[in-house]
């Protein structure tokens, strides 16, 4: 049997009938939930009885990616290494991954655009009610880090690309081309992979920025407005 995975635990399941061509195999692995196949020993068909449910919903397996790796420890002997991680997120190195795919979002909307011609006017001069500013900062002070998507099950970048559309939607400089922004970010974090937002939390305690679950809301509200806007 091909499990498509290298980290994985399988094992036979009741199999009442001797006289079958038909066995079934329990199998989970750090991408997949406990699962109980069916598989024909005949043609070689396998079909999935059961599945236990992830906690949540929108569970996608293929937002992750596990793996086994050997390496050498001091002493000589082998070490084995089953990193996990989100699939938008390849592994460049031990314990070392490539978060461009937060470049490109970011890239995709995350900024304002300025007049430079000589007749710029100078941001402090635009009054902000102090609430408004606060939250702004609170949210420009994520790092990109990726811890949010690591805490993630579902491998979501809400956390991350909510706080870059609400450090401009809160502010009067980003409203120009807030409709833009919002839908050219989000387009680009689907594209990248990223998984689903449930709304659990993991990201919010695991961010050492602490980004509140509050720039999620505001970007949803965003993104809707700017749907119905077309």
């Amino acid at each position: 049997l091909d499990f498509q995975n290298d980290t994985y635990s399988a094992s036979l399941g009741y199999n009442p009938e001797f006289n079958t061509d038909e066995i079934r195999i329990n199998y989970s692995s750090l991408t997949i939930p406990s699962t109980v196949l069916k598989y024909n020993i005949q043609n070689k068909e396998e079909e999935i009885l059961k599945q236990q449910e992830v906690l949540g919903g929108n569970f996608d397996s293929s937002n992750y990616v596990s793996k086994r790796v050997f390496a050498k420890g001091h002493d000589g002997d082998t070490i084995v290494i089953e990193p996990f991680r989100a699939n938008a997120f390849p592994v460049i190195k031990d314990l070392a991954v490539d978060r461009s795919a937060f470049d490109r979002i970011q890239q995709a909307g995350g900024f304002v655009s300025v007049n430079t011609s000589g007749n710029t006017q100078d941001a402090n001069a635009i009054p902000i009610e102090k609430h408004d500013a606060d939250k702004a900062f609170d949210a420009a002070t994520c790092i990109g880090c990726g811890a949010c998507v690591a805490s993630c099950k579902n491998a979501s970048a809400m956390l991350f690309v909510s706080a870059k559309v609400s450090q401009y939607a809160l502010l009067p400089q980003g409203k120009v081309e807030a409709t833009d922004r919002v839908l050219n970010m989000v387009k680009q974090m689907d594209e990248e992979g990223f998984g689903n937002c449930t709304n659990t939390g993991a990201c919010e305690v695991e961010c050492p920025k602490g980004i509140s679950l509050e720039n999620i809301a505001r970007m949803n509200s965003e993104y809707l407005l700017a749907s119905l806007k077309g």
